[in-house]
């Protein structure tokens, strides 16, 4: 039966990935030993299992294998006397190089500022001047450029604040119509509410005599 050939992503099943852990361990383990003795090779193996553990395989000292590894690897990486000499001249050669570029633009402004003009000639001043006069021109053409946007932005501005001023109006308007009317019902029902309450009563009282003048009885008509 063909084995299909190994996916190499992590493992999601925790029974499967210890089961594989030990079985490549071991082989690794294994094939450091053979390299060791069939080869006569100096082998150190370090292995940390997920949980922490340590194995490891030396064929001699780890420590000493260690220890080699970190002074081999400083040997290596130290540069050679030659070379140290020959970055050093170079590193000295920029920074003069450096230092004359500085010096020269610093007189440079100088000059553009009106100071040490006393050993210019006059094509020196010729050219001074026509840069001067570059500099003028662009700066005031990047002056206009921002006016014209900050009045592009203040119109902009305006139409908004127009439009929000009409928007306010139609809706003040409409509430001050509906105000009007309210008022006016409210006029209307107070005006009826007067003339019910100023109106004279239509309950009449009366008297009613009966018999003669000396036995007359007084009775009392309901009202009607």
């Amino acid at each position: 039966m063909v084995r299909g050939k190994t996916q190499m992503k992590r493992i999601e099943n925790a029974t499967s990935r210890q089961v594989t852990f030990s079985k490549r361990r071991n082989g690794l383990l294994k094939k450091a030993f053979e390299l060791s003795v069939l080869c006569d090779a100096e082998v150190a193996l370090i292995v940390f299992s997920p949980r922490g553990r340590l194995y490891e395989f030396t064929s001699s000292s780890i420590l000493e294998t260690i220890e080699r590894y970190r002074s081999h690897t400083r040997i290596n990486n130290t540069p050679t006397t030659s070379e140290s000499v020959e970055n050093t001249q170079q590193l000295k050669e920029e920074a003069e190089n450096m230092m004359k570029k500085i010096d020269l633009l610093e007189t440079s402004k100088r000059k553009l500022l009106g100071e040490g003009l006393g050993s210019c000639s006059i094509d020196e001043l010729q050219k001074i001047e026509q840069q001067l006069e570059r500099s003028i021109s662009k700066i005031r053409a990047k002056k206009t450029q921002v006016f014209r946007e900050q009045i592009e932005q203040l119109k902009e501005k305006e139409k908004t604040l127009v439009a929000e001023n009409a928007m306010l109006a139609e809706k003040y308007g409409n509430y001050s119509s509906q105000e009007a009317t309210k008022d006016q019902r409210e006029n209307i029902v107070e005006a009826e509410t007067y003339a019910d309450q100023s109106s004279p009563s239509s309950d009449v009282e009366t008297e009613l005599f009966i018999g003669l003048p000396e036995t007359r009885t007084r009775r009392i008509s309901p009202k009607v």
